[in-house]
């Protein structure tokens, strides 16, 4: 089997073996536990929007007034943040510790807020960048990841100095595919871009591309442990990102999976953002 290093070329796929039947998993591994799912609330919110889940197991999530609303594990509420002009909230990024990142994409706007959603700076992109960003995120040192649509190009901004970087032109990774680019997050030192025609494209903490994963048609991914996790066919997906395997969970009973916008995990619960709110499980 290949190690996670290894590279794929833009035409081809790195592999994935699906995890062998009635091997024992890693103890040491954060699986969600065999059996029913148990719910532990659920929250109507209509039109929810994009969401993120910090360190501590707080959920930050967009409503459809594009308000920015912060809630406790159990779904509590502690503050919201409403911005001072409308904008569509297109990415909500909480991993990093020390700040928190709102994308508005009509605005190509970042607004970076502390962990009492107390604004610390915006940045206009459009200053910057003469393309159209698509999709963006906060990496741990940091520094912002901006995906240059107009230019198909990934570009690594400093916010601090307000300049970019560097850029990793796509134009010779993805060949002549059409790219649909939905999502971007850093990982334990890798970059993931969701692009929802082809696959999942895997670059270093430095922009250089490493592999594509093979699992299309999706919107967005999140992570847990040492895996990569989203939704589809109406089952919650888990991939190692170092052994290379794949298994599956059914969703909840009674939870619809054509309504589901987005999943996060954390180590004791699943929060599945839905059409009509949140729906929080305990693993």
């Amino acid at each position: 089997m290949p190690s996670a290093a290894s590279v794929a070329p833009a035409a081809r796929v790195a592999p994935v073996e699906a995890a062998p039947m009635g091997k024992a998993e890693n103890p040491n591994a954060p699986a969600p536990a065999a059996g029913t799912w148990a719910l532990v609330k659920t929250l109507t919110l209509p039109g929810a929007g994009a969401a993120s889940l910090d360190r501590r197991g707080v959920l930050y999530l967009a409503d459809q007034d594009n308000n920015l609303r912060q809630l406790a594990r159990d779904g509590q509420p502690l503050n919201t943040y409403s911005p001072t002009q409308p904008g569509h909230v297109a990415v909500v990024e909480a991993w990093n510790q020390n700040s928190l990142l709102v994308f508005y994409d009509d605005r190509q706007q970042v607004l970076l807020l502390d962990r009492f959603l107390a604004p610390l700076s915006e940045i206009r992109l459009a200053d910057y960048i003469d393309g159209t960003v698509r999709t963006a995120t906060l990496a741990p040192d940091g520094l912002l990841w901006l995906l240059d649509e107009s230019a198909l190009t990934l570009r690594e901004f400093d916010p601090q100095a307000l300049r970019v970087v560097q850029s990793t032109p796509l134009d010779l990774i993805i060949g002549r595919s059409r790219p649909d680019f939905r999502f971007l997050r850093q990982y334990q030192n890798n970059l993931y871009l969701v692009d929802h025609t082809s696959g999942i494209f895997v670059f270093d903490n430095l922009g250089n591309y490493r592999k594509k994963l093979p699992f299309t048609g999706l919107d967005f991914i999140t992570f847990r442990g040492d895996e990569l996790a989203y939704v589809s066919g109406g089952q919650l997906h888990f991939f190692h990102l170092y052994d290379l395997t794949e298994r599956t969970r059914p969703l909840p009973a009674g939870l619809d999976a054509t309504t589901v916008r987005q999943v996060l995990l954390d180590d004791q619960r699943a929060y599945f953002i839905t059409t009509k709110g949140v729906s929080i499980y305990q693993l």
